[in-house]
């Protein structure tokens, strides 16, 4: 996969932003692979496709490309607050590439990628309401918050300009591919414990320092008044996927790639 991108693509648009659109998607649609199959290449959707942008001709995942002149931050900006929470709850979500290039050089820094199944409400933040004289007035969108995915979501197929072998990219993707059969409820569960026991930074852990996260989890679940056996039965679901091994009563160690 080559990093570097073809400026005289967007020679003839005025719009920074159009110029960029257009180069960074000519690159995905030449040199990127489909992670989720063996697919060598993504198919480019016609322009003005809400919201999708790449296919793949296999197995038809879709995904999102969002291109950054920024190095890519914990919040990402996206699309309608409502609409965002509606296709989560619906599984219609799309698969999400976050394309960080530098235009000083012309070539692809990052490529963080974001299966649509580690997108959970929990990484949906409300921004505040366009003020009355914008266009939009009233108009409400999120942010997508990195921070409150799992690191094991975080996929990278190009990092600080360097790529990533694609079977290593595709066996990332795959180990939590399990939680497409999960309703957006329970896999929101999975993902905010998995996430919170991942944040400690170490392999091994106890149930005390999962219980630590008791307010953070009862802010994200304001419905549930059972943290702590939620807690358990979440542990006991990793470990059922093999994500964690149960060391003694009351110690754990997160498995392979989930200790990242």
């Amino acid at each position: 996969m080559r990093t570097d991108l073809d400026p005289d693509i967007g020679a003839m648009y005025k719009s920074a932003s159009q110029q960029a659109r257009v180069i960074t998607e000519t690159w995905v649609e030449d040199e990127m692979f489909c992670p989720a199959c063996e697919s060598p290449s993504l198919e480019r959707l016609p322009h003005g496709t809400r919201v999708r942008d790449f296919r793949c001709p296999e197995c038809a995942e879709e995904y999102q490309c969002k291109s950054l002149s920024a190095p890519i931050r914990s919040r990402v900006v996206d699309s309608a607050y409502s609409a965002m929470i509606e296709a989560i709850l619906k599984n219609e979500i799309p698969s999400l590439m976050l394309l960080h290039y530098s235009r000083r050089d012309w070539r692809v820094e990052d490529l963080l990628l974001i299966p649509s199944h580690l997108l959970s409400l929990s990484a949906i933040e409300k921004r505040e309401p366009l003020g009355p004289n914008a266009r939009r007035a009233g108009w409400v969108g999120c942010n997508i918050l990195l921070d409150c995915i799992p690191a094991t979501g975080r996929i990278f197929a190009v990092k600080n300009g360097a790529t990533i072998d694609p079977a290593q990219v595709r066996l990332s993707w795959k180990q939590l591919s399990f939680l497409r059969s999960f309703e957006p409820p329970s896999r929101g569960w999975f993902l905010d414990v998995l996430n919170c026991v991942q944040s400690l930074g170490k392999p091994r852990f106890s149930l005390g320092e999962a219980y630590d996260f008791e307010d953070r989890l009862s802010s994200l679940h304001p419905e549930n008044r059972n943290i702590k056996p939620k807690i358990r039965q979440q542990l006991q679901v990793l470990r059922d996927r093999v994500l964690l091994r149960f060391v003694s009563k009351g110690e754990y160690e997160l498995l392979g790639d989930t200790r990242t």
